[in-house]
């Protein structure tokens, strides 16, 4: 289960089986959503957040960071999805500390 980021407090993260759509979890304390990218002809357009079973939805703070986070990261974390389910590489997980601002 590789971490990704780390960003005011929320961990970004992939399960190690996961599955198309590309997707990341995001998960506080004991919350977690599930944030879908949704492409159209290669090109971003939008995510799609998701419940995870088993866990209790983010907090509205937390699930507006992480939705803020995952646009403004969503090639990095589309990179880190073709490296470690496609390239086989391992992934480095970084903490982000700088606050983003809303998109």
């Amino acid at each position: 289960m590789p971490k990704l980021y780390e960003y005011c407090g929320i961990v970004f993260l992939f399960y190690s089986d996961e599955h198309l759509p590309i997707h990341v979890h995001a998960q506080y304390q004991e919350f977690q959503n599930k944030f879908e990218f949704i492409y159209d002809d290669g090109v971003f357009v939008g995510l799609k957040i998701k419940k995870v079973r088993g866990f209790k939805e983010l907090p509205l703070v937390q699930l507006s960071d992480a939705k803020i986070f995952c646009t403004v990261y969503q090639k990095q974390i589309l990179e880190k999805w073709n490296d470690f389910f496609i390239l086989k590489k391992k992934i480095k997980s970084e903490k982000i500390t700088k606050k983003i601002k809303g998109v």
